[in-house]
Parts: structure tokens; C-alpha cells; sequence
């Protein structure tokens, strides 16, 4: 990976890191991306050449305050995230603002202006009819998709039955077992960010 853009996406993920929420309190129910983790297994696939910055389509199932996809503009012709839970979402602006006064101050190039989030539910094909009249894309267009855990299986089965060959299937939050899916190619990680994320291949 460019060194430029290693450093770029640390920035980003360090900030983000640095404003998790989740695993214990009133928000216990609520996760959040460990970036740092993230950019190691994302460094892996760009050296291995599964992931081409500048040329993915990358789509968020359930993006919450949108982090993975600024994290992700850095790679994407275009970063889109759908969440189900509109309150998360209130949070994106106010926390992207934040983060490029601290790329200002580090002399790192700023967000691209590539990110679109929606509201709906990412099982629901209502969404996808929004999200295509303002992107142009359809969910066979991306190249590229996310989930932290929550609905793991159905989402790869959408991704098995709808996406394009070789589409990238991306599931954080999984610990020593991974499951298998149908449809799907695990691809083998490294040592030191194997299944975090757990990444798998549309055959």
C-alpha cells in the first residue's frame, strides 16, 4: 500500500477509534469498527490486489455514524452506508467535521466527498430503489460489503444470490470460528489480522 495513503487512513482511523461507543453502558448494545484492525486486513488486500484503491464500490449494510465508510472513501470511487437506526446516523456530520479540523492540523489531505448514507433497512429492496436514484447504483454494482455481525448470514446470502463475481464480502466482530456460507470463498488472512474482518470471495 502507498504510503500516503497508509498514513491518511490511520489518521481516520485513530480519530474514529479514539470516539467508539458500545460494549458497556447505556449503549452496550452498540459496536463499533476497531479501524486500526480494519486498515491492517485492508493493507493485506490492496498488497494481494483483491482490493484496487480508486476503482471499489464500497456499501456499509449498516453504516450507524458512518465511520467505515469515511474510512473507506479514502479507497472507493464511492462509499455508501445504509442504517436502519436514523439516530446514529444524526451523528455522522458532526463527527466527520471534527475529523478533518484534525487532518487539517496533521497536513493530511481532505475527505473525499464521495460518502452517501441513507436510512432504511438493508434487507428491505425499497432502500436499494433510493439509493440507485441518487447514486446510480444498484446492489450488483458494488464491488465491496460490510457488516459488523448483526445479520452476518443474511447478509451473505444477498451478496451470494445478488452480487457480481468476485464481489468482496467483509464481516467484522467474528472471533476464532468463522462460519462458512454458500456461495461465498473465505479468503485465508495473515496471522495478525486473520478474522478481524473475516473476508470472503464471491465465486
Amino acid at each position: 500500500m502507498d504510503k500516503d495513503l497508509k498514513r491518511s487512513l490511520y489518521c481516520v482511523a485513530r480519530f474514529y477509534d479514539s470516539h467508539k461507543v458500545g460494549d458497556v453502558g447505556p449503549l452496550g448494545f452498540r459496536r463499533s469498527t476497531d479501524l486500526r484492525k480494519l486498515l491492517g486486513c485492508v493493507e493485506f488486500l490492496v498488497d494481494e490486489n483483491i482490493l484496487i484503491p480508486g476503482e471499489i464500490r464500497f456499501l456499509d449494510l449498516g453504516c450507524a455514524d458512518g465511520r467505515v465508510n469515511v474510512f473507506f472513501s479514502r479507497l472507493a470511487q464511492i462509499s455508501v452506508g445504509i442504517e436502519i437506526d436514523e439516530w446514529t446516523l444524526d451523528e455522522y456530520a458532526a463527527l466527520r467535521r471534527e475529523l478533518q479540523r484534525s487532518l487539517n492540523e496533521e497536513d493530511v489531505p481532505p475527505l473525499p466527498e464521495n460518502v452517501f448514507l441513507f436510512h432504511g433497512d438493508s434487507t428491505d429492496r425499497e432502500v436499494y430503489t433510493v439509493v440507485s436514484r441518487n447514486t446510480g447504483l444498484e446492489f450488483k454494482d458494488f464491488d465491496v460489503f460490510y457488516t459488523y455481525l448483526v445479520m452476518h448470514e443474511e447478509f451473505a446470502r444477498m451478496v451470494a444470490d445478488t452480487a457480481k463475481p468476485g464481489a468482496v464480502f467483509m464481516v467484522f466482530g467474528l472471533h476464532r470460528i468463522l462460519p462458512r456460507y454458500p456461495g461465498l470463498r473465505r479468503i485465508i488472512l495473515p496471522g495478525h489480522v486473520r478474522g478481524v474482518p473475516a473476508v470472503y470471495l464471491k465465486e
